[in-house]
């Protein structure tokens, strides 16, 4: 993925993430690990594996919701079909998550 590709994708899905979660953009952090070596449904074409992590509940309408989107961005910023991103959702507890010094309990 190319540089310009990449921030595009970055911003796109902190958008995305930020409207969807109902979150200030502020608290979102994307990132991309390009070029990991990987290996899925017996080939090395390229493939996508996301984590989207939550201070809150993941409900199975949102998280349809997300994969479709998501997987349409990688798919147009990355290159990488859409029948090759995996994403996984994670509900995570306030205490947990450290930001600025702190944890958002």
């Amino acid at each position: 993925i190319s540089d310009s590709a990449g921030r595009e994708l970055l911003s796109a899905a902190s958008r995305l993430l930020a409207r969807e979660l109902g979150k200030p953009e502020a608290y979102v952090m994307t990132s991309i690990v390009p070029r990991a070596r990987m290996f899925f449904a017996g080939s090395d074409a390229p493939a996508c594996y996301a984590e989207v992590k939550n201070i809150g509940h993941f409900d199975g309408k949102l998280t349809r919701r997300l994969s479709a989107a998501l997987s349409e961005l990688v798919a147009t910023h990355a290159g990488v079909a859409k029948d090759r991103v995996y994403i996984e959702f994670a509900d995570v507890s306030a205490e947990r998550w450290g930001f600025d010094g702190e944890t958002f309990d």
